[in-house]
């Protein structure tokens, strides 16, 4: 199998099956409508993709009173006691984010080229997002 595209919803509807079984293997999947062209791609393969050309730059500040995490050039930070507080604390801002992102600010001037941010955190589940931050526990 190559390439699908099909250009028009109709068609891409009646081959849904194909389009599916294309973007699952990895292949190019794509599908017009009007003056615009969408691509299929399996979840697994788009997040890993993500992941890796989307470093999380985090910055991890030991303090008296415990541990801040934040990411540079974004509005994202979290504190706690211990260390994994604080990245369970910067887990859930991450998908504060991506849900405000989702609801107001993806039109907006200095948050709009964080979609491929707002897709990694929306397609990781909360262990992907902890080894995005901090690497992998040893």
């Amino acid at each position: 199998m190559t390439a699908v595209h099909f250009d028009s919803y109709t068609e891409a509807r009646a081959h849904l099956k194909a389009l599916l079984d294309a973007a699952e293997r990895g292949r190019v999947a794509t599908v017009r409508r009007e003056s615009s062209t969408t691509a299929l791609v399996d979840v697994d393969r788009l997040r890993h993709y993500l992941a890796a050309v989307t470093p999380s730059r985090a910055q991890v500040v030991a303090e008296a009173d415990g541990w801040s995490i934040f990411i540079p050039g974004l509005p994202i930070a979290a504190d706690g006691r211990t260390f994994n507080e604080a990245v369970t604390e910067m887990v859930d801002a991450l998908r504060d984010y991506a849900e405000d992102w989702q609801d107001h600010l993806l039109d907006a001037p200095n948050h709009r080229e964080n979609w491929g941010l707002v897709q990694l955190i929306s397609l990781s589940d909360d262990d992907q997002l902890r080894e995005w931050l901090v690497g992998k526990a040893r």
